[in-house]
């Protein structure tokens, strides 16, 4: 029987825990934020939790709400990671995480393994894309001995991208020989008669779709400029071609990290994204308008990105808001999540395509009262949960969700059936 601390409420924490709840493993499922009221209406709608407030810039504050636990699932933001890991590491819980981390890149350049010359080392020629990749080389590197130490395992990118798609693209590698290319291509299909660009966090999707991408190519990192290396796919279920752009994601990173051992020595990797938040976010970044720099307008000084979020309407997370925006109507509620691997198979060049099918909108407020993107994020989420107390992750150390063994990502996608989420692979000779 598990205990498990829920760190940080929002809509994929309070839909892991509600998921949790129903599971025989689990004993006790503590939920924990800054928010009590977001706490207290977790709480009152599952049988097994307890509420706590923590404060995550309070490093002490995780730890004394973390005593005894089996898992630490954090969903908080990226800047509260640090303290989150190392709460782990004082109790001795292995951890969880949506997402990875930008924040760690100090401490891999304050460590001895930053003095260690790199093969290949990137040249991004940017701030952010350096600080991403190094944060992630100090999960691995860093934390990875950590974990190892107490025996416990830390995996990180468990929503629904990274961490579904992650898995499906892990998937595809067993019709493969070896692997060439990867595109994982997501569509975000879904419009409403509302204006409604983004259905999750404005600020993340607008910071997303403005920073230089991450790509993996010939064996190298590189950054590329968000909304370049446009490419079009009209699959069966589109009505009409969609263009999809490079976006900053972290699925390039970890597969390139990770090529040689677990992507049949793949050598290039790349996140396509298209969708309403693109359609309106384009002209904004192509006039500047989603500059973080400060500029003076009218004698007053403003920062761009800041003044068009103040305009942007927030992600509906409510029941009640979702109902009125499907009694509204919906333009459209579709949307792809596709893995393209290229390689060879018995000396033969071969496509794995593989579509990911999981409820739209409509369907997803039917079964659990929440959007689709809540949906795949939250039990996507879970489900990596599910293998944990379900002990069915052996590793030690730190993973991230593209590496799982063959037999995890099967009992994965067994748990996924559950929630109607499947797999739809074609093995394709070129």
């Amino acid at each position: 029987m598990k205990k498990i601390l829920v760190l940080g409420v929002g809509a994929q924490g309070s839909a892991a825990a509600k998921r949790l709840d129903k599971e025989p493993n689990v004993k006790e499922i503590i939920c924990a934020d800054y928010d009590m009221k977001a706490v207290e209406s977790v709480v009152a709608s599952i049988t097994k939790g307890r509420g706590m407030f923590v404060d995550a810039h309070d490093r002490q504050s995780i730890i004394d709400a973390a005593q005894g636990v089996d898992l630490i699932l954090n969903g908080l933001p990226l800047e509260c990671t640090e303290n989150v890991l190392e709460a782990a590491l004082a109790v001795k819980a292995n951890y969880q995480d949506y997402a990875g981390t930008t924040e760690l890149y100090d401490m891999w350049f304050e460590s001895d393994l930053a003095k260690v010359p790199e093969e290949n080392s990137p040249h991004f020629g940017d701030k952010f894309t350096t600080q991403w990749y190094y944060s992630v080389k100090a999960m691995y590197e860093i934390y990875g001995p950590k974990f190892e130490a107490i025996d416990r395992l830390a995996l990180f990118g468990t929503g629904s991208a990274p961490g579904l798609i992650c898995v499906a693209t892990r998937d595809a590698m067993r019709y493969l020989d070896s692997c060439e290319t990867i595109y994982n291509i997501v569509w975000e299909g879904v419009y409403a008669k509302r204006f409604l660009p983004f259905w999750w966090s404005p600020v993340t999707a607008l910071t997303d779709m403005s920073e230089m991408a991450l790509a993996y190519e010939n064996g190298m990192f590189i950054s590329t400029p968000a909304f370049g290396l446009p490419m079009q796919r009209q699959y069966e279920y589109m009505d009409e071609p969609v263009t999809f752009y490079e976006h900053c994601h972290d699925e390039p990173l970890q597969y390139g990290m990770n090529a040689e051992k677990y992507f049949k020595g793949c050598k290039n990797a790349y996140f396509k994204y298209a969708g309403a938040g693109m359609d309106f976010a384009k002209s904004f970044y192509q006039t500047g308008m989603l500059s973080h720099d400060p500029v003076v307008y009218d004698g007053k000084e403003i920062v761009p990105f800041d003044f068009v979020l103040s305009f942007v309407p927030p992600a509906p997370k409510y029941k009640e808001e979702i109902q009125e925006i499907i009694d509204e109507g919906l333009v459209s509620d579709s949307g792809c999540m596709v893995i393209e691997a290229y390689g060879k198979k018995d000396g033969k060049d071969v496509l794995v395509e593989t579509h990911v099918f999981a409820p739209g909108l409509v369907e997803s407020f039917e079964k659990a009262g929440i959007t689709a993107e809540m949906y795949l994020t939250g039990q996507g989420g879970y489900l990596f949960s599910k293998l944990f107390i379900n002990d069915q992750l052996d590793q030690k150390g730190v993973i991230s969700s593209d590496m799982l063994t063959f037999e995890q990502v099967d009992t994965y996608f067994k748990y996924a059936a559950e929630l109607d989420i499947t797999l739809d692979t074609k093995v394709k000779e070129l």
